[in-house]
């Protein structure tokens, strides 16, 4: 492809219109399931059993998606990843902190 042509437009089938919605609700529900582990380690002070590795990972894909997202200027993949990367931050740091 020449440098200087256009990418041409994606265009979304129905199927995608639905499942749009569908994916944004499964964000915010797996986020609101992650506050247990967050508020376990951070008002319960209890960190033991945490793997810092796979939280890490979580955190490095979470920046990742979201530098992917804003290069397609695609909220619906950057905006809950700015969610993901608080919730990682906070139980790694809770992690250091009382693991």
């Amino acid at each position: 492809m020449n440098p200087n042509q256009s990418v041409p437009a994606v265009h979304t089938s129905g199927s995608d219109a639905g499942l749009r919605p569908l994916l944004g609700g499964m964000s915010i529900f797996t986020m609101l399931m992650t506050i247990p582990q967050v508020l376990t380690i951070w008002v319960g002070r209890q960190a033991a059993g945490v793997s810092l590795l796979s939280w890490s990972a979580y955190l490095v894909s979470a920046v990742l998606w979201f530098w992917f997202g804003m290069q397609k200027h695609d909220k619906n993949i950057y905006l809950p990843c700015i969610g993901w990367i608080a919730l990682d931050s906070a139980v790694i740091v809770g992690v250091i902190v009382y693991g």
